[in-house]
């Protein structure tokens, strides 16, 4: 039998101006995307904002259907309109932000699975970290790379 340690880095910080301008802008960015969210069921609004390393911002909110699953989450309607209209761009960071019912900050929330695993794809497609900034009521928190929050994800090249 073996054991192993997985490790992930976090970085805390308490208010968005202790965040560098361009991701204090992208944090921003995220916030405003939650207003275009479409969520008549749950009313729970989450927004996303890309930065590409063209320097172009891709925003993206949660879209419900009465069809439940045929609904998406922020990150994946971001993630996947970025890589249809630059698909040779990579994304260099990401910020996600979301509001309660009441257009209130809601506590800092994290990617689902499915989230998770395209957000994974993306960073091995592109053989480079993507930076995570997930904003909540009392805290924002950093993440340097997706593998952080998925640290044994599936990857499809490893079967070939």
């Amino acid at each position: 039998m073996n054991k192993f340690e997985l490790k992930t880095e976090i970085t805390q910080y308490e208010h968005s101006e202790e965040l560098p301008l361009d991701e204090q802008n992208l944090l921003s960015k995220a916030k405003e995307a939650c207003f275009n969210a479409y969520a008549p069921y749950s009313e729970f609004k989450v927004g996303v904002a890309l930065l590409l390393e063209n320097g172009e911002i891709i925003t993206g909110s949660n879209q419900e259907n009465a069809a439940y699953p045929s609904g998406l989450c922020a990150e994946r309607t971001a993630i996947f309109w970025a890589n249809s209209q630059y698909p040779e761009k990579a994304i260099v960071k990401m910020a996600i932000s979301s509001l309660n019912k009441n257009n209130k900050l809601s506590q800092l929330i994290t990617p689902c699975g499915a989230c998770r695993q395209v957000m994974i794809e993306t960073e091995l497609r592109f053989k480079q970290p993507i930076k995570t900034i997930l904003d909540g009521e009392n805290k924002i928190i950093s993440i340097d790379k997706v593998s952080d929050l998925l640290p044994l994800y599936f990857n499809a090249d490893e079967l070939k």
